[in-house]
C-alpha cells in the first residue's frame, strides 16, 4: 500500500513540470497522510492544480468514515469494485509527488521506514482516481485515491506493493478522456526499477505530526521505536 508520501518541491518547480497555475495556498508536504488535503490534477481540469482529501468517497457512499479504508485502490482488480471502475471510467488523476515512504519489517515488532524515490529527485506523479462527495449539509466534498501495484526490484526490498508512478507521456494517457479502460488498464504497472533509490529515514516519519525536512533525510536504520537496528 501507500500510506505516506511527499511533495516539497516549489511552486515553479510544479508550473514548469506539469504546466499548471499553483495558487498561493501551495505549501510542502514531507509527509502527506490521509485525510490531509493535498495537490491534484484531474482529467476535468487538466490545466489547473486542484486540492482534494486524500481518501476516497465514491458518490454513492452514505458514510464519509469509509474514506480511510480507500486511501488506495489495487491496479489487479480495480474494475471489479464498485468503489473504483466508475471513477476509473470517468475520473481519473494525478497524485502529485517526489517521493514515498514505506515500512520494511524487521522482526515481528519492529519495522524501519524508507524512503523511495527516483534517481535525480526528480517530480513525478501517481496514478490516481477522485470523486464529488455531497455531505448531509449540501457540502460538495472531493477526494482522491493512489493506485497501487505489485513492487518493483526496488521497492520489494521493503514491501510488497507499490504506487502506479507515471511517467510524462503516461500522464497524458492517463489524463485523456477518449482513451478505452484497456487503455488505462495497460498503464498500471511497476515503475522502471533503473529509475529509483531509496534510502532509510528517521523513525520520526511514523507520526503524521512531524512535517519537516528532516525526515526525508538519509539516517541509519531505526526501527518504529527509534532502536537503532542491524537490519537494513
Amino acid at each position: 500500500m501507500c500510506g505516506r508520501y511527499t511533495i516539497i518541491a516549489k511552486a515553479e518547480e510544479i508550473e514548469k513540470r506539469f504546466n499548471v497555475q499553483v495558487p498561493e495556498s501551495y505549501k510542502p508536504r514531507y509527509n502527506a497522510a490521509p485525510s490531509q488535503i493535498l495537490p491534484v490534477i484531474t482529467n476535468s481540469n487538466p490545466e489547473g492544480l486542484s486540492f482534494f482529501h486524500w481518501g476516497l468517497i465514491p458518490q454513492w457512499a452514505k458514510d464519509k468514515s469509509i474514506s480511510s479504508k480507500l486511501i488506495n485502490a489495487r491496479a489487479e482488480t480495480i474494475t471489479e469494485k464498485v468503489s473504483f471502475k466508475s471513477a476509473l471510467q470517468k475520473r481519473r488523476c494525478l497524485v502529485l509527488a517526489d517521493g514515498f515512504y514505506e515500512w520494511k519489517r524487521s522482526s515481528k515488532k519492529s519495522k524501519i521506514p524508507y524512503r523511495i524515490f527516483l534517481k535525480d529527485s526528480i517530480l513525478f506523479a501517481f496514478a490516481g482516481l477522485w470523486e464529488e462527495f455531497e455531505d448531509d449539509d449540501q457540502n460538495h466534498i472531493h477526494t482522491f485515491t493512489i493506485i497501487t501495484t505489485q513492487a518493483n526490484s526496488i521497492v520489494s526490498k521493503i514491501h510488497d506493493r507499490m504506487p502506479v508512478i507515471l511517467d510524462p507521456q503516461s500522464e497524458k494517457k492517463w489524463l485523456n478522456q477518449s482513451n478505452t479502460m484497456e487503455d488505462y488498464i495497460n498503464l498500471l504497472k511497476p515503475f522502471d526499477d533503473h529509475k529509483m533509490d531509496s534510502h532509510s529515514v528517521t523513525s520520526l516519519v511514523n507520526s503524521v505530526e512531524n512535517d519537516n525536512p528532516k525526515l526525508i533525510l538519509s539516517a541509519p536504520p531505526a526501527d518504529q521505536f527509534g532502536n537503532l537496528t542491524l537490519f537494513d
